[in-house]
């Protein structure tokens, strides 16, 4: 299983969200110090009524901690945006 699939089975768990993308933009930091070890770089989206009430804070450690392990060994850099269906809905 891709490291964007492990990503996606782990979010999706977590949150059973609405909308999910994972990207893997590992591509675009060749030559990074920070991906020298292999680890990449990832930018998520996830929509779920699981973010309801919880700060921008709260969401992202949520988000963290649903990745667990994959922290250390797969992931350099995470960009996460985390929002409510209707948040996602007043965005456009």
């Amino acid at each position: 299983m891709s490291r964007v699939e492990r990503i996606r089975t782990a979010l999706q768990a977590a949150f059973a969200p609405e909308v999910l993308e994972v990207r893997d933009d590992s591509h675009r930091h060749a030559g990074h110090e920070g991906a020298k070890d292999g680890r990449g770089h990832f930018k998520v989206i996830v929509v779920s009524d699981a973010f309801a009430g919880k700060a921008p804070l709260a969401r992202h450690r949520a988000v963290y901690a649903a990745l667990g392990g994959m922290m250390d060994t797969d992931i350099h850099a995470l960009q996460i945006k985390a929002n409510t269906p209707a948040e996602h809905a007043a965005a456009g």
